[in-house]
């Protein structure tokens, strides 16, 4: 394989994770498409969709040419209205059409990063037609379709795969967002520090330090008399993280400890997708 080093974990990731994805809706008879997911306005189906169109750009292919309904509540910034275009095109195929596509996408993407010889740094076109490197793209990819087939498993009842490769990626790129969660979107005070203590398939215990000009960092050092510990197992910290639940609804699987004030304006503002 001629792909770079520094991104074959990536690729690994979505190799992952797309087989995974492709093995649970194999299965699905067509009413199951229809199911809701975690995703905000989306089914089974409209997953499916976003993972096979977006796939479909990695591979360089032109964007449908569609107009959206002007009654989807849930879309309602232009990177919203970006995404839903590859969804709603496929909105009334079926399951084996869905299928049939999928394995297509699959087929074309994994010649395309067998045959990938591109440096890291090349750039590509991005979401919104922004440029970007092809590291960043492949790493967001293998993110996105991580935590999106969670959401295929949580709406089939179906759980797995929590410490797979692409849930590594998705934990080092959530500990990369933490200190603008806290210092920026949270306001933690100057000179202070947050611990954060997750357990379970993926185990991890960070501390952000926010310095004297409010700018956060991260590292792995305990914390003597923190603003507030939080602690609750990967699954958890994951689906807050990107927007999939609410603490009130995570109930007591997340913890806090310290100045409630503040631990309640971090779980408001911890989720890191669009």
């Amino acid at each position: 394989m001629s792909l770079h080093p520094s991104l074959q974990n990536y690729a690994d990731a979505w190799t992952h994770s797309v087989e995974a994805i492709a093995e649970l809706v194999q299965p699905l008879v067509e009413g199951e498409w229809n199911r809701a997911t975690p995703c905000p306005g989306w089914s089974v189906r409209d997953i499916v969709s976003h993972v096979i169109g977006l796939d479909c750009e990695m591979l360089g292919d032109p964007r449908p040419i569609h107009t959206l309904p002007r009654d989807l509540y849930h879309v309602k910034t232009e990177h919203q209205r970006y995404m839903e275009m590859q969804v709603d095109v496929r909105r009334h195929h079926t399951g084996p059409e869905m299928t049939a596509e999928l394995e297509y996408t699959v087929i074309r993407r994994n010649r395309q990063l067998r045959n990938e010889n591109r440096q890291p740094d090349a750039k590509v076109r991005g979401l919104l037609g922004a440029e970007e490197t092809l590291e960043f793209a492949m790493r967001r990819r293998a993110f996105d379709i991580w935590v999106h087939e969670q959401d295929l498993r949580v709406a089939l009842d179906q759980p797995g795969n929590l410490d797979s490769p692409g849930a590594h990626v998705t934990r080092d790129l959530m500990l990369e967002a933490l200190p603008k969660v806290v210092a920026k979107d949270a306001g933690a005070p100057p000179n202070s520090a947050v611990v954060i203590d997750v357990h379970g398939p993926v185990e991890f215990l960070r501390t952000v330090r926010v310095n004297a000009e409010g700018r956060g960092s991260v590292d792995g050092a305990p914390s003597l008399g923190p603003l507030v510990t939080l602690s609750t197992d990967w699954e958890t910290y994951s689906r807050l993280a990107c927007g999939r639940i609410t603490a009130e609804s995570a109930g007591d699987r997340i913890k806090t400890e310290g100045d409630q004030e503040f631990a309640t304006a971090l779980l408001r503002n911890f989720s890191i997708t669009p």
